[in-house]
């Protein structure tokens, strides 16, 4: 009816106006302009929200810009019963849900007008940014997610990854250092394999503790393991939050 148009055209222009910038900008002080790359919406098919979350938070007084790739999802999880459903969705259509609509396909994304990159984890990653869970260290990467990554790299700006994302710089950056926790699987490390599987890639696996970052300096990636640790969510955030601090403060 024409009062809930008249409702949700007032939301579009609100978010429209505010976007997910923050304090700083708004007082035209120096705040730095990070890329957020979304996988969906929902731990089993896309971004770990709580992750995304706490990033978002974490950047509100600088200011993050959202993407996510315009692609189909590789599957839709029923997060109550954990298994796959018929339907279909589309990750940057669910990834909008995280961001309050205020997102850009990634095709757009210009590194230039960017001060850093980062990368929440969620099986989304592993699904739809890469096939990390169905092939492992035999994966590819998202072309325009692998191009974002190699530009960022390459303009010597900072990338920031949590929970299972790191694999994508295990996979295109060899060498490179990184955590996910923990390389010995126990009931609080549940996916520790997949440290295993990065080391066969080439990469240097560093453990750590979930409120612990890695810092690789020479590669300008920050890590931390987040959702790999069967921890609570206040443990998260303050790892995550270590994370984009450093991430700030490299950028």
């Amino acid at each position: 009816n024409g009062a809930q148009r008249g409702m949700h055209s007032g939301l579009r222009e609100e978010r429209g106006s505010r976007g997910i910038s923050g304090d700083r900008r708004a007082l035209g002080t120096m705040a730095k302009r990070v890329a957020v790359v979304l996988a969906g919406c929902g731990v089993f098919d896309g971004s770990e929200i709580h992750e995304a979350s706490a990033v978002l938070v974490q950047l509100s007084r600088d200011g993050a810009e959202v993407y996510a790739p315009n692609i189909p999802q590789m599957h839709v999880v029923d997060h109550v019963k954990g298994q796959p459903t018929p339907e279909q969705r589309n990750v940057l259509v669910e990834s909008a849900r995280i961001a309050r609509g205020n997102i850009k396909d990634l095709a757009t994304l210009d590194v230039k007008e960017l001060d850093a990159l980062i990368i929440p984890g969620g099986f989304g990653v592993a699904k739809n940014l890469s096939t990390w869970a169905t092939q492992g260290k035999n994966c590819s990467i998202s072309k325009e997610v692998e191009e974002v990554l190699r530009a960022f790299h390459a303009a010597h700006k900072p990338i920031g990854l949590c929970c299972i994302s790191p694999v994508l710089a295990a996979k295109i950056f060899p060498g490179c250092e990184v955590t996910v926790g923990h390389d010995t699987e126990c009931e609080q490390w549940p996916y520790a394999k997949t440290a295993e599987a990065m080391k066969e890639l080439g990469c240097r696996h560093i453990n750590s503790q979930v409120s612990q970052v890695h810092v690789d300096h020479r590669n300008l990636l920050v890590s931390t393991s987040a959702f790999m640790c069967n921890a609570p969510v206040h443990q998260i955030h303050d790892g995550v939050g270590r994370m984009v601090q450093e991430v700030l403060r490299l950028a």
